[in-house]
């Protein structure tokens, strides 16, 4: 997944990893592993994608890294399903908090992420990948983890059925 010796990719997104709040997205759990390398995956591949394609890839690495900057406790007082379509703008205002000004492109990549369930369909190329990447990342980590909880159910299984007849 992430190539750590990629020195662009670390140069470009070296400051929002190492700021203190947003390394807390290590302890928040997130399609079976945790929110930081949800964003880490997501903006990696935004990277490879949208520097491949000669697109606006600084802006467009940085937004992916920011899409799901929230916190769980921010949407507790919402509904799931309105918690999917709120947490886009509960991003935007903790990147802007934390990181200031973001550009009216990386507001749209971190908005239009969860497109068509927010209603915001994105306004640039760089968005739809975003929301694209988020999407096929969020599937592949969610059947990893299944597929972790599966073997353990299918070795609990195993081991009290050779129990049972030995």
């Amino acid at each position: 997944m992430f190539n750590k010796s990629n020195e662009e990719f670390n140069n470009l997104v070296q400051d929002i990893l190492s700021n203190e709040e947003f390394q807390n997205m290590k302890d928040i759990a997130h399609h079976g592993i945790t929110r930081y390398h949800h964003l880490l995956r997501v903006s990696y591949y935004t990277y490879i994608i949208t520097k491949f394609l000669r697109l606006d890839y600084n802006k467009a690495t940085r937004a992916a890294l920011l899409h799901d900057f929230f916190y769980n406790e921010e949407g507790k007082k919402h509904s799931k399903a309105r918690v999917w379509r709120k947490h886009p703008e509960f991003a935007v205002r903790n990147a802007e908090r934390v990181f200031g000004s973001l550009s009216e492109k990386e507001k749209d990549i971190i908005r239009a992420h969860m497109f068509p369930i927010t209603f915001t369909p994105p306004k640039y190329l760089e968005s739809w990948i975003v929301d694209i990447i988020d999407d096929i990342a969020g599937i592949y980590e969610k059947s990893y983890s299944l597929r972790i909880e599966f073997n353990a159910v299918s070795s609990f299984l195993m081991f009290i059925f050779i129990g049972y007849f030995h």
